[in-house]
């Protein structure tokens, strides 16, 4: 897998960590909301994601030809984009199926993976996945650390990433690409500790709101960790996933 999927900085308004205090019980409330949203957006791209590779007519029909592809993938990308904007502007039903809708279409292309790696390997690395995903993020909620410098970092190198990945694409080095991949691995390590530590300010800012508002904040947090999620998942599988060999 030579591409990561798209990753921007969803949160809207992009608050300072530690710059605001608030009741425990509401916090706790806020991160399970996100962290549901997250399971959730998770679950449907895991289920259609099978759902394709089970159906070999969606298989050709989807990866048959660039096109569909293409179109899939650019789709994601303005959802992506276009998240907090419209976010903003509308209530939290529409930024529900924003998040809805960015996993099914998520699901869509990650398909792929089951074209080039075992069932087996995919289950393992997702286990994986979800182990470390668990304790990065229990890291950054717990921790009273300033992670602004890290999450600078790890922006930083995420640019770096993504320009790499497109360089290869016309150069094929595999040094390059284990290059990335092992930066990947750190990259998406410290972006998931800063955006778990950045939900506990952007749950101050949502107790300060109504319901719908902070819906649409929990819904940005979710889709964050949910890019951090998937991009550490295929790194990952770069490195433990098994090869089919039919």
């Amino acid at each position: 897998m030579a591409w990561v999927a798209p990753k921007t900085d969803t949160f809207a308004p992009n608050p300072t960590i530690g710059s605001a205090t608030l009741d425990q019980s509401v916090e706790r409330t806020f991160l399970t909301r996100v962290y549901t949203f997250m399971a959730l957006g998770l679950g449907i791209t895991g289920i259609v994601a099978l759902a394709v590779a089970s159906s070999p007519a969606a298989l050709s029909f989807i990866f048959g030809g660039r096109w569909v592809l293409l179109g899939l993938i650019f789709a994601e990308l303005a959802l992506v984009m276009a998240f907090a904007p419209v976010a903003a502007r509308t209530n939290a039903t529409v930024a529900a199926v924003m998040l809805l809708a960015y996993s099914v279409l998520n699901g869509l292309t990650m398909a792929s993976i089951f074209l080039v790696y075992t069932r087996a390997s995919i289950g393992g690395t997702f286990l994986v996945t979800g182990a470390t995903f668990g304790a990065l993020a229990a890291y950054g909620t717990a921790t009273k650390r300033d992670l602004s410098t890290v999450g600078s970092f790890a922006m930083m190198g995420l640019f770096g990433l993504v320009i790499a990945s497109v360089v290869n694409l016309f150069l094929r080095s595999p040094m390059l690409y284990w290059l990335t991949t092992f930066a990947g691995v750190l990259v998406f390590t410290g972006l998931a500790v800063y955006d778990a530590a950045k939900l506990k300010a952007l749950a101050a800012v949502a107790a300060d709101q109504g319901r719908d508002t902070g819906t649409k904040l929990a819904l940005q947090g979710a889709l964050t960790l949910y890019l951090d999620f998937i991009n550490l998942f295929l790194i990952l599988l770069r490195i433990f996933g098994g090869r089919r060999r039919d």
